[in-house]
């Protein structure tokens, strides 16, 4: 790979990656040598002054440099004990002694009389002044530590030195990378070279150069980002003619509800009914957290369009979810004389014929449904309104299938993750947006704290104790069942666990492999009472609600989203007595401990779907995902919306001369939005 390189090979093709290696990166979603490349530093140390023995300050990171006066090295029979490999150096100002536990097979790499540089924190322990672990080399190697040292995210069992040195077997093939910025593009917003880029990020010698790096991957990530949106935008416009019909059967409904609406409900059902009732079709984005009652709006809605001769469908993401949906339906609007109807995956094939009939002869006026309703055999009579609820779970094509069902439909879409104004202008362009921020009265913040594995006794001993009080519990896990290849907790394992953590207490066990009625009868079992601890996978993630439900414990909390944490905590604190998550995990992953540090810090959907946006970024928020793209993106874009308004303006004058990016120029562009959206952009591309 000396002299080019091909960015789409395994990872396992660069030199010093072995199985077990690969296997490792690819964990981090590092699976090509591109996604290495853009595996990039989140900081950067600065190491360029040797700092005086003598000048140390405790705690205080820094670069020293000095000759090995003793080495002691564990003899042979300690194997792999805690029996320390300790360095006594010397400087002109002083002594330090370097300690390396666990570390025998490194006393080779040090010789008496030899001059090294090392890089730590130092510390006193029993008067002497130590430097534990800390990163080293041989004074003037090409190992040397010394300079602007980059700092990527932490794999566990890889470290920075093995990440630095195979960045550095890549780079003097930088520059056979293929440029894929059109060259009016790179002149105009005088963006650097993907190869001057790629290097000044990972090999930093100036700080304006690695700035004019960092630009360039934001600026071109955006871009592609900026494109997709665009080209979808694109392929909706043209509806303007709309379902108009009155919503006072809405209004009829709200005040017939044995509960008042809050102020955010009935200012956002305010707006819909002007939407609905005006020339225009209805593009409104209803933000509201967990809990909040975004459902009763869809009812009102739903229900004013059938009133008014319109059918209306809601698609939610999971089949749990729209069952639960079509139950509260059915029972809220019988009184109406309205029987709401199911559509999905599941349902026998005679099922599913007797709904399909009855959307197409009009018969069947409000439907709820999961994915299976954007089938091209499924058609309406009449469809005046199209509900996406859980808007985030659902790809931008997924959503445009389902409205192009009626002409001129109005789209209401419904998220619990909501979305920063800024992006939301930018990225769905005239979409309206109302928001639901007030909770209902008598909710009371659930209190979330991180715990590690030696305080899991602890806190199940509280959650037996809320049992005990007449409460019920929530313990949640990743996997069904345990797994050689994952390290985390499974519900079948906790399950089999819960007699000894919860003695003589019905404990149930739920998860998405089981029938279901056999899932149907466990959660009847709980929302009733009878069961009091439910361990489960994620299918409680959303829609479950028992009010007497205190406690959410979740299990390796690592291997689950931001948003999706939210979503669980959110199971919890929907009665009035006080409420707890848990967060049980040992991980040292930085983003997970980031996520918790999240939760534990705040209860506001909207401050936490802003840092999920953070987090997460925009490719998964927005129902669309980044393949072998720079994840500076996902990083920066709420911090660097400045750019992100200026690659959208870039992106709407290369639409304007190529709309279907079908000049040579534009061809790489092209295949990146492909890669990014997937089939998302098959309609417009």
């Amino acid at each position: 790979m000396a002299d080019s390189i091909n960015i789409k090979e395994s990872i396992g093709s660069i030199k010093g990656i072995g199985p077990k290696k690969q296997k490792t990166f690819e964990e981090y979603n590092i699976h090509t040598v591109e996604d290495f490349l853009y595996f990039f530093p989140r900081e950067y140390q600065d190491r360029r002054t040797v700092t005086p023995i003598a000048g140390l300050k405790r705690g205080k990171d820094a670069l020293i440099e000095g000759r090995v006066l003793v080495k002691k090295a564990p003899p042979f029979r300690y194997g792999k004990s805690k029996a320390p490999l300790s360095l006594l150096v010397e400087d002109e100002t002083g002594r330090i002694e370097i300690v390396f536990f666990n570390a025998r097979f490194l006393s080779g790499l040090f010789e008496v009389n030899e001059v090294y540089s090392f890089y730590g924190s130092p510390r006193v322990n029993s008067d002497r002044l130590q430097m534990i672990h800390p990163e080293f080399a041989r004074a003037g190697s090409a190992d040397d530590i010394r300079g602007i040292i980059p700092i990527y995210p932490k794999i566990p069992g890889i470290s920075q030195k093995e990440i630095r040195k195979i960045q550095n077997t890549l780079r003097e093939s930088y520059d056979s990378i293929e440029e894929w910025i059109p060259e009016d593009i790179l002149r105009e917003e005088r963006l650097a070279s993907i190869s001057y880029a790629l290097d000044n990020l990972h090999f930093p010698s100036d700080g304006k150069k690695t700035l004019a790096a960092k630009f360039r991957f934001i600026f071109s990530d955006m871009l592609v980002f900026q494109t997709g949106i665009n080209l979808i935008k694109k392929g909706e416009e043209g509806v303007r003619e709309a379902a108009s019909f009155s919503c006072h059967p809405g209004d009829s409904f709200s005040e017939n509800l044995p509960f008042e609406l809050t102020p955010d409900q009935k200012k956002a059902w305010k707006s819909i009914k002007n939407d609905i009732e005006g020339k225009g079709r209805m593009n409104r984005l209803l933000q509201g957290d967990v809990g909040s009652g975004k459902t009763v709006i869809a009812e009102m809605a739903m229900l004013s369009a059938s009133e008014s001769g319109y059918q209306s469908v809601m698609m939610a993401p999971t089949e749990l979810l729209a069952k639960q949906h079509i139950e509260t339906f059915q029972k809220d609007l019988k009184a109406y004389g309205k029987k709401p109807e199911l559509l999905i995956s599941s349902m026998t094939r005679s099922e599913k014929n007797k709904v399909l009939e009855g959307l197409r002869d009009g018969s069947i006026d409000i439907l709820i449904a999961t994915h299976a309703v954007i089938q091209e055999n499924v058609s309406f009579s009449n469809l005046g309104l199209v509900i996406t609820d859980e808007q985030h779970r659902f790809g931008v094509n997924q959503r445009k299938k389902l409205s192009e069902k009626g002409e001129g439909a109005n789209v209401l879409v419904m998220t619990a993750t909501p979305i920063p104004r800024t992006l939301a202008v930018i990225l769905y362009g005239d979409l309206d947006t109302s928001q639901i921020r007030s909770m209902p009265k008598g909710r009371k913040p659930v209190k979330t704290e991180k715990v590690n594995s030696l305080q899991r006794d602890e806190i199940y001993d509280f959650a037996m104790k809320e049992v005990e009080k007449g409460r019920q519990v929530y313990v949640v896990a990743p996997l069904i069942e345990d797994s050689e290849s994952v390290d985390a907790r499974s519900a079948e394992s906790l399950f089999e666990e819960s007699g000894k953590l919860f003695p003589g207490i019905k404990v149930s066990l739920v998860h998405g492999s089981m029938a279901q009625d056999e899932k149907d009868a466990v959660m009847e079992s709980f929302v009733k009472g009878e069961t009091r601890v439910l361990v489960s996978t994620v299918v409680i993630e959303v829609g479950i609600n028992v009010p007497n439900a205190t406690v959410m414990i979740i299990e390796s909390y690592e291997r689950f989203g931001l948003a999706q944490l939210h979503q669980l905590r959110g199971r919890v604190g929907r009665g009035s007595d006080e409420s707890y998550c848990f967060l049980v995990s040992d991980t040292e992953n930085e983003i997970a401990l980031r996520r918790a540090e999240v939760m534990c810090t705040t209860n506001d959907g909207f401050e936490i779907a802003e840092q999920d946006l953070i987090l997460r970024g925009p490719g998964e928020v927005f129902g669309t995902r980044q393949h072998g793209a720079s994840q500076m993106i996902l990083s920066d874009m709420v911090k660097y919306i400045d750019v992100l308004e200026k690659a959208n303006e870039r992106s709407k004058k290369l639409l304007e001369k190529d709309p279907g990016l079908s000049k040579e120029e534009n061809q790489c562009i092209k295949e990146r939005v492909r890669a990014t959206f997937g089939e998302d952009i098959s309609l417009q591309l």
